[in-house]
């Protein structure tokens, strides 16, 4: 019952390594020929303001050419003061972001004091690197992190390839098949001095453009009320906008796009 360690997975591979995602399938070979038919998650954004970062995804999950699910959670909650998106093979990806989420809850119980944000996204490398077999064999899933620090008050987002490294990335970023044309669309849209619902609907857009260029990135479903994931993470910690929060902003912006399809400019100076 002595835990003996602070982290989770160490704890976890000792006492039941069949149970962390990088080893249930290890030896699954005939994976690698029909992984494009499991589900997959797509376009996650993300993008600093001062005193925060906003993290979104938009809801399509696909499986080959089929859309498998219009509604799918890609955006989490990791701990109070960071959140976690996914793109890639959804369930391992899901597996991967619950895991984490109990890796620093464990973490937090065992030290009685929190990570800091680096440290978090050192273990988040740490946990994708274990699933490097899986990523050889087509099941891939490479998340999104981002969050607040409250040491020197700023958003910070990191982001990692399927071997666990890791990058902190500047303003703004994006991940998943659409994340080329979303961070086309950042690129022209950011500002130093966003507040954070300009930071909302900048993800809003770039998730728009996604949309229209990636036939695997899912945008607004205007009859259905799907509308893509928006989290704030900031100093009074993370926050989910709800349905009826966002859907006035998407409003917005689709409404704009009758009047300029490819939506807005970006000023010249």
């Amino acid at each position: 019952m002595t835990a003996g360690t602070s982290s989770f997975t160490d704890f976890l591979s000792q006492y039941a390594p069949e149970m962390l995602p990088g080893r249930r399938l290890a030896g699954a070979t005939e994976y690698a020929d029909h992984s494009g038919l499991a589900p997959h998650g797509t376009t996650i954004v993300a993008v600093t303001f001062p005193g925060g970062v906003v993290m979104a995804g938009d809801r399509r999950a696909t499986a080959g050419n089929l859309i498998s699910q219009r509604d799918a959670e890609k955006v989490f909650q990791a701990d109070e003061y960071s959140a976690v998106g996914i793109a890639g093979t959804m369930g391992i990806a899901l597996e991967l972001v619950r895991l984490f989420q109990l890796e620093l809850e464990h973490y937090e119980k065992i030290e009685g004091t929190v990570l800091s944000l680096e440290g978090k996204a050192n273990r988040l490398a740490h946990m994708i690197r274990a699933n490097l077999g899986l990523a050889m064999q087509g099941l891939v899933a490479v998340p999104l992190f981002a969050g607040f620090d409250p040491g020197n008050s700023r958003g910070q987002i990191f982001s990692y390839d399927p071997t666990g490294a890791r990058s902190e990335e500047h303003d703004f970023y994006s991940v998943g098949s659409g994340s080329l044309f979303a961070r086309g669309a950042l690129k022209k849209l950011f500002r130093e001095d966003f507040s954070s619902e300009d930071a909302v609907v900048a993800c809003i857009q770039a998730l728009y453009d996604a949309a229209e260029d990636d036939s695997a990135t899912g945008g607004p479903d205007m009859y259905r009320k799907i509308f893509p994931i928006i989290t704030v993470v900031d100093e009074n910690g993370f926050e989910r906008y709800s349905n009826e929060s966002i859907a006035p902003l998407v409003d917005r912006v689709v409404s704009a796009r009758g009047d300029r399809p490819d939506g807005p400019q970006a000023p010249l100076s």
